[in-house]
């Protein structure tokens, strides 16, 4: 019996699935439909989720597979003004365009490394809850399969069936317009990689507007644009792709093209065109029992700044790795309430944010203030349930419950090559890092022995300074050659837990704060045992 059933292949199922098999957690993952769909849903990629790729093994293919997207050209009142370039070369990862279908494929090969496979064609109908999990109901070929599981993840996009059964709510409104996609090639002089977004601002409504975003192949882009009253239909559904609807020709998209953008582009090859419609919900829990929702079942959005897609993979890179140290008892049950606590409050400022960053759109002054806004890079968990922070208020660096960043140039003995800190914590366990400027090896090699026989957390200890270290027992040595983890941290003596998703969980002086066993005695559900 498999431990876990993810409902849904989308990109979030597809991550739920990798990463519940990566930390050795058995799995189903079904999927109603019988082929992956066409359509060119998603296709920002953020930094942040190019981090996570990283640490399942798959950034490079997915790299390799995409483009980046690196500036924006806007035209506003038929009038361009400059190109804005985006430069995040300062970050381990800039951002990507990948189209969803690609994303897809490779995380559905990702996925069968690991001997799993999508179910397709099989449809989730009904579940109930008992004190010993969640049973079930499934059907293929009008083949009933009754089956029972501990947990159940519902990834089945924004009309979640698993939500649905769950009954819980999913509030929030829809734009009253409809808008059209479209796959084409455009003969312009737009540079490679990138955007286009044609603006003319409507007094008391929405702007008229053209959005081509770059895709990998040369020439070719995903095009967005209201739909005018004659295709609009009153039919449908209020959120996503509607695929009951004919999609508009290439004259329908060249009018509006003609309309806004100066010089007037040529649109040929249309591949592939549909029908959307925008919503603005969020689902007043993300679990109940035994049973969690993520990504769109969870949270849905305009498209503005590409969050969708990459908060919900995000979600299920969250909770992952907590369903792993539930299920195997290192934890207890009680862990598994920080993924709401944690993930709920991204949703709602998503949310937020795009919404207002649709109603202004064109209506700007100039661009945003914060090139991080749409990194996912700022996401934080500070003050949450589920971080302790025993370090200096005022000290620089990251806090507890915020993201680790990375440092490089880190030099071990025998390797001859230096490192980066994302190669030293890419893995399912805790990584405690311990940095000082003269660290005692002896000291730390006795306490992380007194860890690995007393405590239950998987956990790795790794020592920083900057000069040579000794090599000591259960202690991965490592020196600052360039000082990049103190100025990436901000501090010259303390100690940090990150957590498999590489969230700080805990921060203090020294990992001899009694603020480190305490916290884990509340990760793992008792006292610290040592630790």
């Amino acid at each position: 019996m498999a431990d876990v059933l993810v409902v849904g292949a989308g990109p979030v199922g597809l991550t739920m699935a990798a990463e519940l098999a990566r930390h050795g957690v058995s799995c189903r993952i079904v999927d109603r439909l019988a082929a992956p769909s066409p359509y060119c849903r998603a296709i920002g990629v953020t930094p942040r989720t190019l981090e996570v790729w990283d640490d399942m093994g798959i950034v490079r293919d997915m790299i390799d597979a995409g483009l980046w997207i690196d500036g924006l050209r806007s035209v506003i009142d038929g009038h361009p003004v400059a190109d804005a370039r985006l430069d995040l070369s300062d970050l381990p990862y800039s951002e990507l365009g990948l189209p969803q279908y690609e994303t897809e494929r490779l995380l559905t090969r990702h996925l069968g490394r690991f001997g799993v496979a999508v179910e397709r064609g099989t449809t989730f109908q009904a579940l109930e809850q008992d004190a010993n999990g969640v049973v079930v109901r499934l059907e293929k070929d009008g083949v009933t399969e009754q089956a029972r599981f501990r947990h159940v993840v519902g990834c089945d996009g924004a009309h979640s069936a698993v939500r649905h059964a769950l009954a819980i709510g999913f509030e929030g409104e829809a734009f009253p317009m409809m808008f059209m996609l479209g796959d084409v090639h455009i003969d312009w002089d737009l540079p490679r990689g990138m955007a286009l977004r044609a603006v003319r601002p409507v007094d008391g409504g929405p702007p008229d507007l053209f959005v081509a975003i770059p895709l990998p192949e040369p020439g070719r882009y995903r095009v967005s644009t209201l739909a005018p009253p004659a295709l609009a239909s009153d039919g449908g559904s209020d959120h996503g792709i509607q695929s009951e609807a004919r999609g508009p020709g290439l004259a329908d998209l060249q009018v509006i093209a003609d309309d806004l953008v100066t010089p007037k582009p040529r649109l040929t090859d249309l591949r592939w065109s549909s029908m959307f419609r925008i919503s603005m919900r969020l689902a007043t829990a993300y679990r109940r029992g035994g049973v969690f929702i993520a990504g769109d079942a969870a949270h849905i959005h305009p498209p503005t700044g590409g969050q969708g897609m990459n908060t919900g993979i995000q979600d299920a890179y969250n909770l992952a790795w907590k369903l792993k140290l539930v299920l195997d008892g290192t934890a207890s049950g009680d862990l598994l309430d920080s993924y709401e606590a944690e993930r709920r409050p991204v949703g709602a400022e998503v949310v937020a944010r795009t919404r207002a960053a649709s109603e202004g759109y064109g209506r700007e002054k100039g661009h945003a203030s914060d090139r991080l806004a749409n990194t996912q890079l700022l996401v934080s968990y500070r003050g949450t349930g589920w971080v302790r922070d025993d370090g200096a208020s005022d000290a620089a660096g990251p806090k507890a419950g915020d993201r680790a960043p990375d440092s490089v140039g880190l030099r071990r003995t025998g390797v001859g090559f230096p490192m980066r800190l994302f190669d030293v914590l890419r893995g399912v366990e805790h990584v405690l890092l311990v940095h000082q400027a003269r660290l005692d090896g002896a000291d730390l090699s006795a306490f992380a022995r007194q860890v690995r026989e007393e405590c239950k957390l998987p956990l790795r200890i790794v020592a920083i300074s900057p000069h040579d270290v000794a090599d000591e027992p259960a202690v991965a040595s490592y020196r600052d050659a360039e000082r990049s983890f103190e100025t990436a941290f901000g501090a010259p003596e303390a100690a940090f837990l990150v957590r498999p998703d590489g969230y700080i969980g805990w921060r203090g002086p020294s990992y001899r704060e009694p603020g480190l066993a305490a916290y884990i005695g509340r990760l793992l559900g008792g006292e610290p045992g040592g630790a």
